[in-house]
């Protein structure tokens, strides 16, 4: 599973199980979003951004301070914001580490799971939207026979995709008027084993 950060160079490979099952948790998962959205936040507006109280956001974010994933920013005033390490992180399985699989696993289908509820919240509110943005968008699936080095390079071509776009997220003056944020999903896998067509 990878984040996809505007900037590739900037993903980080993790592999520790340990390490990936303590990203695998929804309100970590909120403030991971909302840190590399807005670059730093105190506890007290991570909590307003995400509905959790300040107690629960704190004991989170000191949970991904452990793991690596966020760091203390430039005290303001009385205030300490938490910030991202990295953009995004590249957590594909790793044979040579035990239960590496399981945990990405885990992970993947969480966020499976939040990015199919994200757009089935944009088809909820579809007839609020201008029909230029509805026509903007699309669910798209397809089939296909490739072997594994090909698989391989769609997954990377699909990872690259959204690299027209960069530096948007981290300048807002490269993003021109009328810009919305937009949110790319795109699963690659083989049909499982057993299938009829093996």
């Amino acid at each position: 599973m990878t984040e996809t950060p505007d900037d590739a160079s900037r993903w980080t490979r993790i592999s520790d199980p340990a390490r990936i099952r303590a990203m695998a948790h929804p309100v970590r998962l909120d403030l991971m979003d909302h840190l590399n959205e807005v670059g730093e936040a105190t506890a007290t507006e991570c909590a307003a951004h995400t509905g959790e109280s300040v107690a629960n956001c704190s004991f989170h974010l000191r949970l991904l301070e452990k793991y690596g994933f966020i760091e203390r920013g430039e005290q303001r005033g009385r205030e300490k914001p938490w910030r991202p390490v990295s953009r995004g992180w590249d957590m594909r399985p790793d044979p040579e580490v035990p239960g590496s699989l399981h945990a990405v696993t885990e992970i993947a289908g969480l966020h499976l799971l939040r990015e199919t509820e994200r757009y089935r919240e944009f088809l909820r509110q579809a007839h609020r939207e201008d029909d230029v943005w509805i026509q903007a968008t699309t669910l798209t699936t397809g089939e296909f026979w490739a072997t594994v080095e090909e698989m391989a390079e769609l997954s990377r071509d699909l990872q690259q995709i959204t690299q027209r776009f960069a530096g948007r997220s981290d300048d807002p003056s490269l993003r021109p008027p009328g810009a919305r944020r937009g949110r790319l999903v795109a699963a690659v896998n083989p049909e499982p084993l057993g299938g009829e067509d093996d």
